[in-house]
């Protein structure tokens, strides 16, 4: 399949930075990348644009007014105007190392949903990082042992290769393992629960009940573990002011049996801030 890797950001450039460095040493290139920007200031797109200028393949930035945490919403929109066969949705603090795209290329399958994997990585470590524009992406395991000892990462294991991480997968239908940092899933899977509910404002849950509703609609979920992990940079805890309202709207999917989101992809396709740059 042609895979979108659709980035989720909100004010964070450094970071970004470092994802989009890794997103353009793939040994297989996604089909394009769009940055699925909540609301971020003018750094964002320049950092962005001067990216498109040299990525190695389509780079756009799908941008909306800050108006709060609205993360459901930026990656429908980012999603609408995506072209690739396959979603995969990162966070923008979420490094992939290089085999990443050919990971998820290799156990994409229609009518599967695949949840990632990540590797936390410390405060100290994470500045580190952003301040000096590290190539983590590249590093070997002999650098990730000592920042193992070091208390750098939390798990060393899923940076191995382990040749059989990188087959089918293990089947896990429960929602609990489809987390918002790495979402794969059908573009045909995606529009038929109408992607994510848009109702979720605020931090947390969107990621759940988006995996009910597909659970609902006979989407079944692949893990990804040990496979498809991600350098997680460290942040501190957002504000969860709406978590229990986000709560209430997942314990509604699952009573309903429902399948379609609300408000999602369909209601809201039309309203997009783009600025475009693609790489010839």
């Amino acid at each position: 399949m042609r895979v979108s890797v659709i980035v989720s950001t909100y004010n964070r450039p450094r970071a970004l930075d470092r994802v989009l460095h890794g997103l353009a040493e793939q040994r297989l290139p996604a089909a394009e990348v769009l940055v699925a920007d909540d609301g971020s200031t003018d750094d964002t797109r320049t950092l962005v644009q001067g990216w498109a200028a040299r990525f190695p393949l389509p780079l756009r930035h799908v941008w909306h007014p800050d108006t709060g945490f609205r993360l459901a919403a930026i990656r429908n929109r980012a999603a609408a105007v995506a072209h690739g066969d396959w979603l995969q949705f990162i966070d923008g603090d979420c490094v992939p190392r290089p085999s990443f795209v050919a990971r998820v290329a290799r156990l994409a399958a229609p009518g599967w949903a695949l949840a990632g994997d990540r590797i936390l990585l410390s405060q100290a470590l994470t500045e580190r990082i952003e301040r000096d524009a590290l190539p983590v992406h590249r590093w070997g395991g002999a650098r990730w042992l000592r920042e193992r000892v070091g208390g750098g990462i939390n798990r060393l294991a899923p940076l191995l290769h382990w040749p059989f991480a990188a087959g089918r997968g293990a089947r896990r239908d429960d929602w609990r393992h489809l987390r918002g940092a790495s979402i794969g899933i059908a573009r045909a899977d995606f529009e038929r629960v109408n992607g994510f509910e848009e109702a979720f404002v605020g931090w947390g849950l969107e990621d759940s009940e988006f995996a009910i509703r597909l659970l609902n609609a006979g989407v079944r979920i692949r893990s990804g573990r040990l496979a498809l992990a991600l350098l997680h940079l460290w942040h501190a805890e957002r504000p969860r002011d709406e978590v229990e309202r986000n709560r209430r709207l997942l314990e509604e999917a699952r009573a309903s049996g429902r399948v379609r989101a609300v408000s999602g992809l369909a209601q809201g396709s039309g309203r997009v801030q783009e600025s475009a740059g693609v790489h010839p």
